[in-house]
């Protein structure tokens, strides 16, 4: 696991630690390293989750898909970032989506449990680590709130220039990078393929933006 300390030193997970200090926190909190190839789910839609999961190295994706095969995108775990999380309180109930590879990757699972009860050790950086727990599981409320923003609005358009808008104040940048292809942000914006690709020639020859792939540049 040793490779991936320079990764998990800019986790938020590990915020403040130094790489020493979350080589000891992964022994404390029993952390195995599983590696999944690009297509693998990393958790299967019904599954119960037991523990808290980082992504040390690839990319994820969440996704809801239905009985018919449609599939909509929640959202990506690059990585750094913890996923799963939502599923640990007691009652929580199963997962509810299917998390699955999208390139070769590298997941550390920690001990729910060691890391929310007090150290025996009572070493420092647990209690770093039980404080940034709390703050990620904040962010990742906000950023779901940020979604349901952009699929609030009625036209694809608008759900378009909200989530493009976003990118670019994140990013400060009119000119933004976006982590999904066609298909992967028409599944998370909820909107139609085509539509969204005809909307997006519109917005280019109203001279709202330009684009190519997954590079835009807003006007």
């Amino acid at each position: 696991m040793n490779q991936y300390l320079p990764i998990l030193k800019h986790a938020p997970l590990f915020r403040g630690l130094a790489e020493e200090e979350i080589a000891a926190m992964l022994g404390c909190l029993g952390a195995t390293l599983r590696t999944y190839q690009k297509g693998e789910l990393v958790f299967r839609q019904g599954e119960a989750v037991r523990e808290i999961a980082v992504l040390a190295e690839g990319r994820l994706h969440i996704r809801r898909d239905d009985y018919w095969g449609n599939s909509n995108l929640i959202g990506t775990v690059e990585a750094g970032e913890l996923f799963g999380e939502a599923y640990l309180s007691p009652g929580s109930g199963a997962i509810l989506n299917n998390v699955l590879a999208v390139e070769a990757s590298a997941v550390l699972f920690l001990d729910a449990r060691r890391a929310i009860t007090t150290c025996p050790s009572s070493c420092r950086f647990h209690a770093m680590v039980v404080q940034n727990l709390f703050f990620a599981i904040c962010d990742k409320n906000r950023k779901l709130v940020q979604k349901i923003g952009h699929m609030s609005h009625r036209t694809t358009r608008e759900k378009l220039m909200s989530y493009l808008s976003e990118e670019a104040a994140r990013q400060n940048s009119s000119t933004v990078v976006i982590p999904f292809n066609r298909q992967q942000l028409a599944d998370f914006l909820s909107v139609d393929r085509s539509a969204m690709s005809n909307e997006l020639s519109k917005m280019r020859r109203d001279g709202l933006l330009l684009f190519e792939k997954n590079r835009f540049t807003l006007l």
